[in-house]
């Protein structure tokens, strides 16, 4: 059941978006009134963890979320601030008021906690298929990708020469890992 006149914060990279953070706003938006989507990492784009711009990824999620039929979202990027003591109030300062803020992240989950806000894990949807991890390395490798976002994620990726930015970052770098354990200078992760 919705709360009165309320909104939810996520928080996320979306390095892209894909059908586990789909789901994950499909769920919170059945129990807000509306749901903020806070584009964290704003300032970070063209590396292999973060390949994709603030914009870029704005279009992923708002496009795939009209193609879904919801309406009741707003979507903001959200630069990181290194002061981890200042983070919650730039984020506060950032999004419309809000009830609760949903993450997995263990230091976002502190820091808002510490804030005194109500934190929510985000829901997780098969974690190991759906990870921006994963679908980074399929892309970069050529294995197939497409059935793992939206149609919309798909779209901007490929309107952006995205395939070919991934693999222009990774030129010359050392080869993907396949393991759980991350090694030094690996493209997993941390």
């Amino acid at each position: 059941m919705k709360s009165e006149e309320t909104n939810a914060l996520v928080l996320g990279r979306f390095q892209p978006f894909h059908k586990g953070h789909l789901e994950v706003i499909r769920t919170i938006a059945k129990e807000w009134d509306s749901v903020t989507i806070g584009i964290g990492s704003a300032q970070f784009s063209h590396t292999y963890e973060n390949p994709f711009t603030a914009g870029e990824r704005h279009l992923m999620i708002s496009k795939a979320l009209r193609d879904d039929g919801m309406t009741n979202y707003s979507i903001l990027p959200i630069v990181d601030v290194n002061r981890y003591a200042v983070w919650v109030a730039h984020v506060v300062s950032m999004v419309p008021p809000f009830k609760a803020v949903y993450s997995n992240n263990a230091l976002t989950k502190r820091l808002f906690s510490e804030a005194g806000y109500e934190v929510r894990a985000s829901p997780l949807f098969n974690r190991e298929t759906y990870s921006g991890t994963e679908i980074r390395r399929r892309i970069l490798i050529g294995e197939k990708w497409k059935h793992l976002v939206p149609k919309a994620t798909a779209k901007v990726i490929e309107e952006i020469d995205g395939i070919q930015r991934l693999k222009d970052l990774c030129a010359g770098a050392a080869p993907l890992r396949y393991s759980n354990e991350p090694a030094e200078g690996s493209w997993e992760d941390h």
